[in-house]
């Protein structure tokens, strides 16, 4: 008897000095959640400052938008249209951090292009990332039609901030949006990682069968030195409210 509570005291010491299980991941986004309504506004003053030092030429009003440009018949209709100004751009959204390299003091903006003329089958247009220190133009990439800041991150913990952004677009009732997870050291956009499909919902088109899939983001928790590990895990629900969501598969939803 004696040996029996000897062992359950050594055992009771142990788990007492274990630290407690720590999450090994944390969550960067969850897509299963409805977004909420994009209210970004910018003073005007703003959107001129930023606009003219990202752009030699723009509009201001699509109604002056011409189709007789000069290479307006080329390959590259939206290269030519931006070539000849024959834009009407807009800010669409931002973020402060470190972008560029550590330590800054900077902004992001997000801008849509709008080429004129821009159709569908060319995503309305293209989309510029432009940062900013102050009033100085530090970086102007092409943002590959990534056109909303999910997250801002940090996740090597070097003191440069990553973005994850979406593109989205719907077509006959079903919602598609695109991720990647992009940084833009020494100002140069560079992909991390590309999560491809985040959204499939096709409940607007009320089709038999439509169901929604949303994935979550995960990223291995922080350690120094170490690159993080990003995980996707995707999930399907019906239409119907509320919805009930299953594991569907992990990795790039197919």
């Amino acid at each position: 008897m004696k040996t029996i509570i000897f062992v359950l005291a050594v055992a009771s010491s142990v788990f007492a000095q274990r630290p407690p299980a720590q999450n090994n991941r944390q969550m960067l986004a969850d897509f299963r959640k409805d977004e909420q309504t994009n209210n970004f506004k910018m003073p005007a003053a703003t959107q001129r400052m930023v606009l003219s030092k990202v752009f030699r030429r723009y509009l201001t009003d699509q109604d002056k938008c011409r189709s007789d440009f000069a290479g307006s018949g080329g390959d590259d209709y939206l290269a030519a249209a931006r070539k000849a100004g024959q834009i009407v751009p807009l800010i669409i959204d931002m973020a402060t951090g470190s972008f560029t390299a550590a330590g800054q003091t900077q902004t992001a903006y997000v801008i849509s292009v709008s080429e004129c003329n821009a159709s569908h089958a060319d995503n309305f247009g293209t989309k510029r990332i432009a940062i900013f220190s102050g009033q100085q133009l530090v970086a102007d990439v092409d943002a590959d039609f990534m056109g909303i800041i999910v997250r801002k991150t940090d996740l090597d913990g070097n003191g440069v901030d990553e973005l994850l952004m979406i593109s989205s677009d719907m077509a006959q009732g079903t919602i598609t949006e695109m991720a990647t997870l992009a940084s833009f050291e020494n100002g140069r956009r560079r992909v991390i990682h590309d999560f491809s499909t985040v959204v499939e919902d096709s409940c607007a088109s009320e089709a038999p069968g439509s169901e929604s899939k949303a994935s979550v983001i995960y990223a291995s928790a922080f350690a120094p030195g170490l690159k993080p590990t990003l995980t996707q895990e995707n999930y399907v629900a019906s239409c119907r409210k509320p919805r009930r969501w299953r594991l569907l598969s992990k990795g790039k939803m197919q």
